[in-house]
């Protein structure tokens, strides 16, 4: 199903979900990188949580000089995690009417350039994900990220029976219609695990996910927001959601 955009506001074909917390350094060059790889019908939403060094403020700015596509910034009260944040950008999208989601990080640890080539992709398939595992994919970060990622993704598709090698990619492209379909009110994960959570939901509910190969970059500038918190969250939620699906619960 296609919304139809509101009187006066350009139909959004693909929409950009792009959290941000502390990224001052990295927001304009991403900014003017989406700028060259998108279209006039296309949008980057900005979703930053309240960040201390004025990443929000600065996009605004930028909002209006970085090439033919649109930035729209989604100014959020305080930092609650990368679920919360892509939860909100979810909604604002179905609310513009746009037909395809992206979310990405903001560090260039997923190429802006790869953007057009998992649109092109989603034209066959549901859900579409920037794969690091995927034949062809490379992993350029040290070894021990490769290992936690490696182990995450193995330990999703063991338990939960997912099709693909990389479970916990975060660089996707998704249809309006799983959006429209899942249920974001029952999704809680904040921290990395929503990447998990959000694939096999999509999945469960019979949805084509198809993988992408991407080279993955260590980000070159700003702070990691890796920690053992976000790493439990993991480890707890994907049997939860193994469990929930089974007492169809999903």
């Amino acid at each position: 199903m296609s919304a139809e955009p509101r009187p006066g506001k350009r139909a959004v074909r693909a929409l950009i979900c792009l959290p941000t917390y502390n990224e001052r350094e990295n927001i304009e060059p991403m900014l003017r990188a989406l700028g060259d790889a998108l279209g006039r019908d296309d949008l980057v939403l900005v979703i930053d949580d309240n960040s201390p060094d004025g990443t929000g403020e600065l996009a605004e700015r930028l909002a209006a000089s970085v090439g033919r596509v649109r930035v729209e910034v989604l100014h959020r009260r305080r930092k609650e995690g990368l679920g919360p944040a892509y939860l909100a950008g979810f909604r604002r999208a179905l609310e513009l009417g746009a037909e395809l989601v992206l979310t990405m990080d903001c560090d260039f640890s997923h190429d802006p350039h790869d953007v057009p080539r998992l649109i092109a992709a989603a034209q066959e398939a549901d859900v579409v994900l920037g794969s690091r595992s995927a034949a062809g994919g490379i992993d350029n970060r040290t070894l021990g990220r490769r290992l936690i990622s490696s182990g995450g993704s193995l330990y999703a598709r063991t338990i939960l029976g997912l099709p693909v090698r990389d479970a916990t990619a975060g660089f996707k492209c998704v249809r309006r219609e799983v959006l429209e379909r899942v249920a974001l009110d029952a999704i809680h994960s904040k921290g990395y695990a929503f990447n998990i959570e959000l694939t096999y939901r999509a999945h469960h509910a019979g949805f084509h996910v198809v993988e992408q190969p991407i080279t993955f970059t260590d980000r070159a500038a700003g702070g990691s927001k890796m920690s053992w918190t976000i790493l439990l969250e993991a480890l707890r939620t994907v049997p939860s959601l193994r469990l929930a699906a089974l007492a169809g619960r999903l």
